[in-house]
């Protein structure tokens, strides 16, 4: 009775983190993040030309 009652409480609670991540509202920010490593890279070209 109980493992049943955690797994559903886990599933519940995955699907809201399913549900959160895919919303609209999180798109901008998580593809700012994801373009984080890259602009990182960019810079350090930038200033490796530069002599930095």
């Amino acid at each position: 009775m109980f493992s049943g009652i955690v797994t559903a409480v886990l599933l519940v609670l995955f699907l809201i983190g399913t549900v959160w991540a895919y919303s609209p509202r999180r798109k901008r920010e998580f593809e700012s993040a994801a373009q984080l490593p890259l602009d990182d890279d960019n810079r350090a070209d930038a200033a490796q030309e530069t002599g930095r």
